[in-house]
């Protein structure tokens, strides 16, 4: 399933109509991106992949354990997207600051690496009607302090959220 993930991933990354998010800006403190996908299903089947069934469809390059079936969310106010890496034990890669179920979910933290650093940000998940499919947008805004300047991560990041948006929707498109 991963390698038909992957496969798909690659195929709309070189599609010429594919869709992809972009930095809207970044600077020495901070920085912003947007990602949207349009998923050809309903909002509830979409948000119940994106927060039920992360550990199906987010990257395992982008986890500590290697194994991103160790991922969950629990989508209440101060639950956590975290990653078990083994009995009693774990990471809180971000904390659930809103929820509005098939509509909001704002995750809170710095993700991934950035939990490394003197940075916070704010992600959100927004799902949209969009006919009988499903307008997704994934947005980042980070803030803080890196002596190197915060700008020079913003495109690594932005192409994680970007992917973890593409494989969101083959998931759902292929597998559910």
């Amino acid at each position: 399933m991963k390698a038909r993930l992957v496969l798909v991933l690659l195929l709309s990354a070189t599609s010429s109509h594919a869709v992809f998010g972009e930095v809207v800006d970044a600077g020495p403190n901070g920085f912003s991106l947007v990602h949207e996908r349009t998923i050809n299903a309903s909002r509830a089947e979409v948000w119940r992949a994106a927060v039920d069934h992360v550990g199906q469809w987010w990257s395992d390059a982008h986890t500590i354990s290697g194994d991103a079936g160790n991922m969950s969310i629990d989508a209440v106010p101060q639950g956590c997207f975290c990653e078990s890496i083994g009995d009693h034990a774990g990471v809180v890669h971000l904390t659930v600051t809103f929820v509005n179920p098939q509509v909001i979910l704002r995750l809170t933290g710095g993700l991934g690496p950035l939990g490394l650093m003197g940075i916070n940000g704010n992600m959100t998940w927004e799902f949209f009607d969009a006919g009988e499919a499903t307008r997704v947008k994934f947005s980042y805004v980070v803030g803080g302090y890196r002596p190197e300047g915060l700008d020079g991560i913003a495109e690594p990041v932005d192409l994680v959220i970007g992917e973890a948006l593409t494989l969101l929707k083959t998931y759902v498109e292929t597998d559910t």
